[in-house]
C-alpha cells in the first residue's frame, strides 16, 4: 500500500512540476511558492500562485506588481483553458429536455394568423434559454466521432415523416406545400423515390392529432405533480410592435415549465384591480393549492397586487426576477459619475475601432479573431463584459496601436485615433477598469449562474451574501466607495428581490447546510420557520415534517449516508414545498 501511495505522489509531482507557471516561481515548503518577479510568497500552490500573476481581480489573492505583461497574457490564457475545460465537461453532463416543438415567440401578436388546424393546447417549453440571457462565451461541445460514427444511421420511414411535419407545424408552413411538385421533387432528392413524403392531409390529421395528443399526456403528467411538489407561475411581461402590454404566463415544476397563455395587460395598466382579477384567474386556473410563488419581471407597474395577493392566498410567495433585479444593479452601478466616465472612454475606443473596417480587421488579427466587444442582454450587462475584455487585451490593443502598420496608416492621424491612444495610455483609466471589473464580477457571475441553469432558488440568498461581502473586502480601505456601490445592492436585494422562500430554500441546501463557516444560518432558519408556518396549514403536515427536520440537521438516517455527503456541494438541490 505504501508503495502504491509513492508511486501515486510521484506521479502527481511530476505532473504538478511541469505546469508552465513553475519557470515563474520558486517552490518552498507547505505549499508555499515565491514570486520570481516581485518575491513576495504565496500560500496554496500553483493555482493561487496564478492568479497572483493574472492579476484577476476578486481571486483572494494580492496581485504581482511587477510581472511583465507578456508573462500575464500567458497565465491568463492557462487559467481561461483550464476554466473553458470545465464549463465544457458540465455541459457534456447536462441534460437538454425538449419536451414539444414550440415556436421562438417572436415580437408578434398571438393572434397571427398561423396554419389551419394548428393545435391551440398550451404547449410545453424548456424552463430558459440561457443563450438569450448573457452574451457569455460559453465553448461549444466538441463532437468526436468514431469512424464507425460517421455513418448516419438510416431513419426509417415514420421518423422521417415525423421530422417533416415537426418542420411544418414549428414554422407554422401551410399544408398544401407538401402538394406542390417542388416538395416533392425535394423528396425524391433527399430520401430516394421509394420514400413518399406525407401528404398535406396526413399532415392536418394524422401527424397533427398524434404530435397534439403526445403533448396534451405530457401535459397532464405535469399538472399531476403540481399537487405533490407545488409549482411557480411565471409572469413575463414585453410590448408587441402596437405597443400592446402583453403578458405571457407559464407554470414551472421539477418536471418543466409549461406556457399557460398569453394575455393583453393593456386595459389594466392603469387599473390595478384589473390586473390582480387578471392574476387571480390565472391562480384559479392553476389552483391555489398548488401555486408557491408568482415571478414577474417589472416591465409593467403591478403596482400593490403582489401585497393583494399574498394576503388573499395566505401561501404564496411573490417574488421578482432575478435576472432583472441584478441587472438593475449593474445599470444603477454604470450611473456612478466615475464608473459612467470609464465606460464612456471605453465607448470611444470600441466605436472607434469597429465603425472602421480597416481598424476592426487589424484588431482581430492582433486578438487571434477574438472580439473585443461582447454583447449581454441589456446595455449594462455588455458594457461590463466589454470593460472586461479591454481589461484581459490590454497589451494586444496598445501593440496594436503603436505598430509600424497602424502608425503608417492614414487613420492614425485622426482625432479619435489620438485620443484612444490618449485613454489607453492613461494608468488612471486602467485602474479604473481593473476597480470596475472586481466590483461587478460577482453580479455578472450571479447572471452567469441563473442563465446557466443553476437552481437561483438554491443558491441566490448565498450569492447575494457573498456579492456583498466581495465589495467589502474590496473596499476595506474606502468606506465612501464602499457605501456606494454596497447601497445598491442592498436596496435592491433586500427591498425588491429578497423573498423568505430564499431563505427556505437556503435552509434546505445541503451546501449551506452543513458548512460551519456561514455566517447567515441563524437568519436563514428564522426566515424558513416562518415559511412553514404560512404553507404548513394542516397540524399533522407540521407534526410530520418535525423528525425529518431534525434528521436533515443533524445529518442521520438517509442523509448520513456517503451518497448522500457526497452530493452536498456537487448536486443541486432540487426544492419544493410539499403541501
Amino acid at each position: 500500500c505504501a508503495a502504491f501511495l509513492f508511486r501515486d505522489h510521484l506521479l502527481y509531482t511530476s505532473v504538478r512540476e511541469k505546469d508552465a507557471c513553475w519557470e515563474y516561481g520558486d517552490k518552498l515548503d507547505g505549499n508555499r511558492v515565491r514570486c520570481r518577479f516581485c518575491q513576495k510568497v504565496i500560500n496554496g500552490g500553483i493555482s493561487r500562485f496564478k492568479f497572483h500573476l493574472s492579476q484577476i481581480p476578486s481571486k483572494g489573492v494580492n496581485p504581482c506588481v511587477r510581472v511583465t505583461d507578456d508573462v500575464r497574457e500567458k497565465v491568463i490564457a492557462l487559467i481561461e483553458a483550464k476554466e473553458s475545460h470545465r464549463e465544457l465537461e458540465l455541459l457534456k453532463r447536462k441534460r437538454v429536455a425538449e419536451l414539444s416543438v414550440l415556436p421562438k415567440r417572436t415580437r408578434e401578436l398571438p393572434s397571427q394568423p398561423s396554419s389551419p388546424g394548428l393545435p391551440t393546447s398550451p404547449p410545453i417549453i424548456p424552463a430558459f434559454e440561457p443563450s438569450q440571457l448573457l452574451g457569455l462565451e460559453v465553448p461549444a461541445p466538441v463532437l468526436r466521432l468514431s469512424s464507425a460514427a460517421t455513418k448516419p444511421r438510416p431513419a426509417s420511414g415514420l421518423e422521417v415523416e415525423r421530422c417533416i411535419a415537426e418542420f411544418f407545424f414549428e414554422n407554422k408552413l401551410d399544408y398544401s406545400i407538401a402538394d406542390s411538385i417542388s416538395y416533392k421533387h425535394m423528396m425524391d432528392t433527399l430520401v430516394g423515390q421509394e420514400f413518399q413524403g406525407p401528404s398535406a392531409d396526413v399532415l392536418r390529421t394524422k401527424w397533427l392529432q398524434k404530435l397534439k395528443s403526445e403533448v396534451l399526456q405530457r401535459t397532464q403528467e405535469i399538472k399531476k405533480d403540481w399537487v405533490t411538489t407545488g409549482c411557480t407561475i411565471l409572469a413575463d411581461s414585453w410590448t408587441d410592435n402596437k405597443l400592446k402590454a402583453l403578458i405571457n404566463f407559464s407554470v414551472s415544476s421539477p418536471l418543466g415549465t409549461f406556457f399557460l397563455k398569453t394575455v393583453d395587460a393593456s386595459p389594466h395598466i392603469k387599473n390595478h384591480r384589473g390586473m390582480y382579477e387578471l392574476f387571480d384567474e390565472v391562480i384559479q386556473e392553476v389552483g391555489p393549492d398548488n401555486v408557491v410563488q408568482i415571478i414577474s419581471d417589472r416591465n409593467i407597474n403591478y403596482g400593490n397586487i403582489d401585497k393583494l395577493i399574498m394576503q388573499n392566498y395566505n401561501t404564496i410567495f411573490w417574488s421578482p426576477c432575478t435576472s432583472f433585479c441584478v441587472n438593475s444593479m449593474l445599470d444603477d452601478f454604470s450611473k456612478i459619475d466615475w464608473v459612467n466616465q470609464c465606460i464612456c472612454q471605453a465607448q470611444t475606443i470600441t466605436r472607434f475601432v469597429y465603425n472602421n473596417n480597416w481598424v476592426l480587421d487589424l484588431m482581430r488579427r492582433c486578438m487571434a479573431g477574438q472580439e473585443l466587444v461582447c454583447s449581454g442582454i441589456t446595455k449594462s450587462v455588455s458594457d461590463f463584459l466589454t470593460l472586461q475584455s479591454l481589461l484581459k487585451h490590454r497589451s494586444k490593443l496598445k501593440q496594436m496601436f503603436h505598430s509600424s502598420e497602424y502608425v503608417s496608416s492614414p487613420y492614425a492621424n485622426r482625432s479619435l485615433s489620438i485620443s484612444c491612444v490618449e485613454i489607453l495610455s492613461d494608468d488612471e483609466f486602467w485602474r479604473a477598469v481593473e476597480e470596475i471589473a472586481a466590483v461587478s464580477e460577482p453580479l455578472l457571475r450571479v447572471m452567469r449562474d441563473v442563465s446557466g441553469g443553476k437552481a437561483a432558488i438554491g443558491y441566490i440568498y448565498e450569492s447575494m451574501t457573498k456579492v456583498m461581502d466581495s465589495i467589502r473586502t474590496y473596499y476595506i480601505m474606502d468606506e465612501g466607495k464602499c457605501k456606494s456601490f454596497l447601497d445598491i445592492v442592498e436596496q435592491k436585494w433586500l427591498v425588491e428581490l429578497h423573498s423568505p422562500l430564499h431563505s427556505a430554500a437556503a435552509f434546505l441546501n445541503p451546501s449551506i447546510q452543513y458548512n460551519p463557516e456561514v455566517k447567515f444560518f441563524t437568519t436563514i432558519k428564522e426566515e424558513f420557520y416562518h415559511v412553514l408556518d404560512k404553507v404548513l396549514t394542516v397540524p399533522d403536515q407540521r407534526q410530520g415534517i418535525t423528525s425529518e427536520l431534525h434528521a436533515f440537521r443533524k445529518a442521520q438516517g438517509m442523509f448520513a449516508s456517503n451518497i448522500a455527503k457526497e452530493a452536498r456541494n456537487n448536486t443541486s438541490p432540487g426544492f419544493s414545498l410539499s403541501h
